[in-house]
């Protein structure tokens, strides 16, 4: 009987008919060929839609327990685990440790693709083993094709620590589902390039990594309203958003903002905290505690009517010279 390749039937090696002749196709036709199919991304996610907001619930509760949250990947999949992870301490304000990101090959890897470390079903699980995971903590498999050895190591290591285990594919019908606590899994179909899995699935996983971080960071309290309240401002940029968003929050001017918040220390919630309810810096951070790190709920009011006022009374953004 003739060998038959295993990954000859998955979706995301599949030929895509829409392109067969795409290497004599016009420039601009083959952007609307693109385009055209990533539309399809947005569809498929929403599909996704009841799973996501599942694996949001089982994020938050895992952070507000102590524990902390996994990426592991390889290849495109795993390069977007370690952007979200990286992104979290400098938006959110969150320690290091709290996100993280395992990348088959390690940090070369993400900068240089080492072509063999995806199939390393070994080192996936010693790599997460070093984490010493326990209960609390969810571990989030990122695999397109949904059969990369090393993630497939990495989550059966995880399930016996018993730590959750979220899986994100473009392979809906991958057997890993019977595996782990919840698979999300938007079928994008084929790819332009076959097998090209940063094109159409690069960028669903994309959408649904960004949805289970950022909306869990907001059950969390990091935003108040949509202002990133918890920013870090290591930068002029940041510091800048932070004058912006104390201003925005109490009407103070810019001046006064950067005064405020060099006394509460760059730290954008006590300073908003301290300008409403006229504390001190140890009082507002303790308000802050009582308050579970909620801005609206240590100040008691919301920020969405004045946030409302300003936007309609201000003009449309100068567009760069």
């Amino acid at each position: 009987m003739a060998t038959q390749s295993k990954w000859q039937f998955l979706p995301t090696e599949a030929i895509n008919p829409i392109s067969l002749a795409v290497d004599k196709t016009a420039v601009p036709e083959i952007i609307d060929m693109i385009i055209n199919e990533d539309r399809k991304v947005v569809a498929a996610v929403q599909k996704e839609k009841q799973r996501i907001a599942h694996g949001v619930e089982i994020i938050t509760q895992s952070l507000r327990k102590g524990g902390r949250v996994i990426f592991v990947g390889a290849g495109t999949s795993g390069r977007l685990g370690v952007v979200e992870a990286s992104e979290m301490p400098p938006t959110f304000g969150t320690s290091p440790t709290l996100v993280q990101a395992i990348m088959a090959g390690g940090q070369e890897a993400v900068f240089r693709a080492k072509e063999g470390v995806e199939d390393n079903y070994e080192e996936g699980a010693r790599s997460i083993g070093r984490l010493r995971l326990g209960k609390k903590d969810v571990v989030i498999g990122v695999s397109a094709s949904g059969m990369t050895p090393f993630v497939r190591g990495a989550l059966t290591r995880a399930r016996k620590s018993g730590a959750k285990i979220i899986f994100v594919t473009c392979w809906p019908g991958s057997e890993l589902q019977n595996f782990v606590d919840l698979q999300i899994a938007p079928a994008v179909g084929p790819e332009i390039i076959a097998g090209s899995t940063r094109l159409k699935a690069g960028t669903a996983t994309k959408l649904v990594l960004n949805m289970l971080t950022t909306i869990a960071m907001i059950k969390l309290g990091k935003t108040y309203g949509n202002l990133m309240v918890d920013v870090q401002t290591g930068s002029e940029k940041l510091k800048d958003r932070a004058r912006r968003i104390l201003g925005l929050v109490t009407g103070i001017d810019y001046d006064a903002a950067d005064v405020l918040l060099k006394r509460a220390k760059w730290n954008v919630k006590a300073a908003i905290i301290m300008q409403r309810a006229d504390l001190t810096l140890p009082q507002a951070l303790r308000r802050l505690k009582k308050a579970h790190d909620s801005v609206r709920e240590a100040i008691g009011e919301n920020a969405d009517a004045r946030l409302k006022d300003l936007l309609g009374a201000s003009p449309p953004p100068a567009r760069p010279a």
